[in-house]
Order: structure tokens, then sequence, then C-alpha cells
């Protein structure tokens, strides 16, 4: 792990130098995020999106200087990311409807599935006899699928206050750099290494500095590369029974904002597509924290979850499948509570 983490701050020192460059050539691309241009865009002046121009020029870098460390695997991840990043881009410069978008994240899907990463589950824990192949395989796809579109929408929606997105980034990767070293995976721990370097290079510009916004190609890749690495989390020392949540919970956050965000919407009545201040982020605000102690809260949320699947690692599948169940009960218990609290603007 200490090897990656070394080379995976090469991925930082790439983020800080070229964070200047990707603003000034998204600002020359158009690339600017308007105030006011739709209810929930509350900043203050035009701001740049090239948080996904910086994150997938920074990748295309790091594939070439460490394109020895390509499998087969993660230059399938990386191909489709780059789909994703590219339809995201159009998504910035001209304002996709859910449709095109949703069509480049099933392409970029199958990209994956075409070379043979996808979710096994179904196949793993039921045998021929319980389950048929066809139809363990048809599901196995299915839940493939859900989990790339569910993630990659859910961290483009959390996407509601500088800082939060990229620090979920570091906080995930950070996280799966540790368990895929657990597990052996050292292909896995070094990319999640250099995606842990970028996003907090993200950070520093999005969150700290405030120089670009990540925009729809930044927050869709970033969420596209963390889902991709909870298929690839594959521990041959662990209970398929078990580690299977641990993804789940990495990127508990996200899942959780998102389900409020719909459950909300839909007690409403509203478009679940909407812009609105009715996330995590904004309850938080309704409550009285400041800005940054919201998005601080949002990152512990996510440290906490994190930490809680870190232990079960080390935990018998069952006492582990008891941690993750409590984990939701909670979450729900907090998810109804929260939801009762007023959205900004209601």
């Amino acid at each position: 792990m200490d090897i990656s983490l070394a080379y995976g701050s090469i991925g930082l020192v790439l983020s800080l130098v070229l964070g200047i460059p990707a603003a000034v050539l998204a600002e020359r691309l158009g690339l600017m995020d308007i105030p006011g241009s739709a209810p929930h865009k509350q900043h203050a002046r035009p701001t740049p999106l090239a948080g996904g121009i910086l994150l997938a020029v920074v990748f295309l870098l790091l594939t070439f200087i460490f394109r020895k460390t390509l499998d087969r695997d993660i230059l399938s991840v990386l191909i489709g990311a780059l789909i994703i990043f590219g339809f995201g881009l159009w998504d910035d410069l001209k304002g996709l409807s859910a449709g095109p978008k949703l069509v480049g994240q099933l392409i970029a899907a199958a990209v994956l599935i075409s070379f043979g990463v996808q979710v096994r589950f179904m196949t793993v824990v039921f045998s021929a006899e319980v389950l048929s192949p066809i139809i363990a395989q048809l599901l196995n796809v299915l839940i493939t699928l859900f989990w790339l579109v569910g993630i990659t929408n859910a961290m483009n929606m959390i996407d509601s206050m500088d800082g939060i997105v990229a620090g979920l980034g570091v906080i995930a990767s950070a996280f799966f750099m540790g368990a895929a070293s657990l597990a052996g995976q050292s292909a896995l721990a070094f990319w999640a290494a250099c995606l842990l370097g970028v996003s907090a290079g993200l950070y520093f510009w999005n969150g700290m500095s405030v120089r670009f916004f990540l925009g729809d190609s930044g927050a869709q890749t970033l969420g596209f590369l963390l889902a991709c690495f909870g298929i690839l989390y594959n521990p041959l020392n662990r209970s398929p029974e078990s580690s299977w949540i641990v993804p789940i919970m990495l990127l508990g956050v996200p899942i959780f904002d998102t389900t409020l965000v719909v459950l909300s919407r839909l007690r409403r009545g509203q478009m679940v597509g909407s812009g609105r201040r009715d996330h995590t982020y904004h309850r938080f605000i309704g409550l009285g924290m400041q800005p940054r102690y919201a998005v601080l809260s949002v990152h512990l949320m996510s440290l906490l979850i994190g930490s809680v699947a870190f232990l079960t690692l080390y935990l018998k599948p069952l006492i582990a499948l008891v941690f993750f169940v409590f984990t939701i009960i909670g979450g729900f218990v907090f998810l109804l509570w929260l939801e009762r609290k007023p959205a900004l603007g209601e």
C-alpha cells in the first residue's frame, strides 16, 4: 500500500499543476456554470466546469506513465470512464436530457461487461441446482447495470456544494486502496491510490480555492470509477457472502443522499430529476449548520460508514452481515428523520 500511495501522489501533483490550465481551457470552451441558470445554482460568479477535464487529462497521463501496470480489467474501466467523461462533457456544454445521459452510461457499462468486468454474486452464491446459470448471469448483468448507473448518478446528484464530491472521492478511494491491499489486489490498490491523489487535487481546486466546479463530466466520471472499483474488489480470502457489503458501505453516503432525494421528491409530487436544494447538505444547512460544517458532516458520515465497512473485513461473515444490517437500519431511521426537516427554499 505504501508503494501505491507513493505512486498515487503523482496524481496529486499533476492535479495541482494542471488545475489552472484546465480552468482556462474550460473557460475558452465555454464550459461555464452561470449563477441563477437554475433555482439551485446560488454561486456568486460564473465558474468554469473544469473538474472533468482535469480528471480525464490526469488519468490519461497516469495511464501513459504507468501503462505497464494496466491489465484487461483496468483498461476496460478506463475506456468506460472515458465514455462517461465524453457524455458528461457534452452535458456540461449543451445540457442533455436524462435519456442521452443514460445511453452514455449504458454504453460504458456494456464495455465493462464485454470485457468480463461485472458482478458475479448470483453465480457465486447460488449453485446451478438452485438457480439456472442463464438466469444467474442475467441477474448479474442487471445488478451490474443498476450499480454502475446508480452510483454514477448518485455522485452527480450529491454534487450540491463545493468540495463534497471531491472529498467523498478522497475518502472512498482511500478505503478502496486499503481494502484492495489487504485482499492482495495490487492493480486495484494502485489505481485506487491514483484516484485518491487526483481526488485530493480536485478537492484543493474545488473545495478549498473554489477555482472551478466538477460539472457533470467530473462528478459522473468520478462516480463511475468508484463504482467500477466496487465491482473489481473481489477478495479471494474473504467469504463472498459478506465481502459484497464493503463497496456498498464505502459508497453509502451518495446512496443515502440519492435515496433521501428520491423519496422526498416522490412524496411531494416533484420530478425526481429536477435540480433542487433538498440534498443531505441542504438539510444540514436547514438545521442551522454553517456551510463548511455541513460539508464536513457529510464527509464525517462517509468516514464513519467506511470505518464500519473496514471493520467487517476482520469479522466472521455472519457478524459482518449483522453490522451491515444495523448500519442500514440506522441509516434509514436517520433518513426518515432528516426527510421531515425542511429543504432550503421550502
